[in-house]
Protein backbone atom coordinates (compact mmCIF):
# COMPACT_ATOMS: atom_id res chain seq x y z
CA UNK A 1 0.00 0.00 0.00
CA UNK A 2 1.38 3.23 -1.22
CA UNK A 3 -0.63 6.27 -1.04
CA UNK A 4 0.74 9.90 -2.65
CA UNK A 5 -0.36 12.73 -0.90
CA UNK A 6 0.75 16.18 -2.46
CA UNK A 7 1.51 19.32 -0.87
CA UNK A 8 2.60 22.60 -2.22
CA UNK A 9 6.44 22.01 -1.20
CA UNK A 10 6.16 18.82 -3.15
CA UNK A 11 5.08 15.84 -1.66
CA UNK A 12 4.62 12.80 0.36
CA UNK A 13 4.50 9.27 -0.08
CA UNK A 14 2.77 7.27 2.97
CA UNK A 15 3.85 4.05 3.27
CA UNK A 16 1.43 2.33 5.73
CA UNK A 17 -2.13 1.87 6.61
CA UNK A 18 -3.57 3.61 9.00
CA UNK A 19 -4.10 1.13 11.59
CA UNK A 20 -1.55 0.21 12.55
CA UNK A 21 0.73 1.58 15.27
CA UNK A 22 3.29 3.35 13.36
CA UNK A 23 3.76 5.64 10.20
CA UNK A 24 5.97 5.68 7.70
CA UNK A 25 6.64 8.30 4.71
CA UNK A 26 8.94 9.57 2.22
CA UNK A 27 8.72 13.01 1.23
CA UNK A 28 10.37 14.93 -1.85
CA UNK A 29 10.62 18.73 -0.96
CA UNK A 30 11.49 21.04 -3.87
CA UNK A 31 14.84 23.25 -3.56
CA UNK A 32 13.95 26.39 -1.11
CA UNK A 33 10.90 24.70 -0.49
CA UNK A 34 9.83 24.81 3.46
CA UNK A 35 7.38 22.71 5.35
CA UNK A 36 5.27 24.77 7.73
CA UNK A 37 6.95 25.92 11.35
CA UNK A 38 4.96 23.24 13.24
CA UNK A 39 4.39 20.84 16.32
CA UNK A 40 1.91 18.26 16.74
CA UNK A 41 0.25 17.53 19.60
CA UNK A 42 -0.02 13.73 19.81
CA UNK A 43 2.79 12.71 17.28
CA UNK A 44 6.24 11.98 17.78
CA UNK A 45 8.40 11.91 14.67
CA UNK A 46 11.93 10.89 13.40
CA UNK A 47 12.87 12.71 10.16
CA UNK A 48 15.81 11.48 8.53
CA UNK A 49 17.48 13.13 5.08
CA UNK A 50 18.35 10.64 2.65
CA UNK A 51 19.19 12.94 -0.28
CA UNK A 52 19.88 17.21 -0.99
CA UNK A 53 20.76 19.70 1.13
CA UNK A 54 18.65 20.92 4.21
CA UNK A 55 18.22 22.88 6.95
CA UNK A 56 16.03 22.29 10.04
CA UNK A 57 15.05 23.69 12.94
CA UNK A 58 14.25 22.09 16.23
CA UNK A 59 12.89 24.50 19.09
CA UNK A 60 15.37 27.41 18.82
CA UNK A 61 17.76 25.28 17.05
CA UNK A 62 18.59 26.12 13.77
CA UNK A 63 21.43 23.87 11.88
CA UNK A 64 22.51 21.88 8.63
CA UNK A 65 20.67 18.55 8.63
CA UNK A 66 23.50 15.50 7.95
CA UNK A 67 22.30 12.70 5.93
CA UNK A 68 21.03 9.49 6.78
CA UNK A 69 20.95 10.93 10.82
CA UNK A 70 17.56 10.67 12.46
CA UNK A 71 16.40 13.23 14.09
CA UNK A 72 13.20 12.82 16.68
CA UNK A 73 10.84 15.36 17.39
CA UNK A 74 8.89 14.90 20.40
CA UNK A 75 4.98 15.76 20.90
CA UNK A 76 4.88 20.04 21.28
CA UNK A 77 8.18 20.44 20.02
CA UNK A 78 8.00 22.92 17.41
CA UNK A 79 9.66 22.14 14.34
CA UNK A 80 10.07 23.44 10.33
CA UNK A 81 12.06 21.73 7.81
CA UNK A 82 13.60 23.88 4.81
CA UNK A 83 14.76 22.22 1.39
CA UNK A 84 17.93 23.89 -0.33
CA UNK A 85 18.17 21.75 -3.39
CA UNK A 86 15.68 19.14 -3.81
CA UNK A 87 15.53 17.45 -0.99
CA UNK A 88 14.11 13.35 -0.32
CA UNK A 89 13.29 12.44 3.43
CA UNK A 90 11.67 9.44 5.19
CA UNK A 91 9.71 9.73 8.17
CA UNK A 92 9.32 6.94 10.62
CA UNK A 93 6.26 8.17 13.65
CA UNK A 94 3.90 7.40 15.76
CA UNK A 95 0.50 7.37 13.58
CA UNK A 96 -1.08 10.47 12.14
CA UNK A 97 -3.93 11.49 14.69
CA UNK A 98 -4.32 14.58 16.32
CA UNK A 99 -3.48 18.23 15.50
CA UNK A 100 -0.74 19.48 13.31
CA UNK A 101 -0.77 22.80 14.73
CA UNK A 102 0.52 25.70 11.92
CA UNK A 103 2.35 28.50 13.81
CA UNK A 104 3.82 29.93 10.60
CA UNK A 105 3.21 27.99 6.94
CA UNK A 106 4.16 29.97 3.26
CA UNK A 107 1.05 28.53 1.90
CA UNK A 108 -1.73 29.62 4.71
CA UNK A 109 -2.90 26.40 5.52
CA UNK A 110 -4.33 26.23 8.36
CA UNK A 111 -4.10 23.40 11.69
CA UNK A 112 -3.98 20.21 10.22
CA UNK A 113 -7.03 18.64 12.50
CA UNK A 114 -7.57 14.85 12.22
CA UNK A 115 -11.33 15.85 9.80
CA UNK A 116 -8.56 17.56 7.56
CA UNK A 117 -6.22 15.19 7.17
CA UNK A 118 -8.86 12.51 6.86
CA UNK A 119 -11.13 14.63 4.47
CA UNK A 120 -11.02 13.89 0.27
CA UNK A 121 -9.84 17.07 -0.67
CA UNK A 122 -6.57 16.65 0.80
CA UNK A 123 -4.91 15.64 -2.15
CA UNK A 124 -4.31 11.88 -1.77
CA UNK A 125 -3.39 9.75 -5.17
CA UNK A 126 -2.96 5.88 -5.19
Amino acid sequence: MSIKINKPWGFEIKLTEDNLPYTSKIAFTKAGQRWSLQSHDQKTETITLLSGQAKFRIGDSIFDMIPNTGYTITTNTIHRFEAITDCVTIEASTPEVGNTIRIEDDYSRPTETESIRNSPNRGYQQ
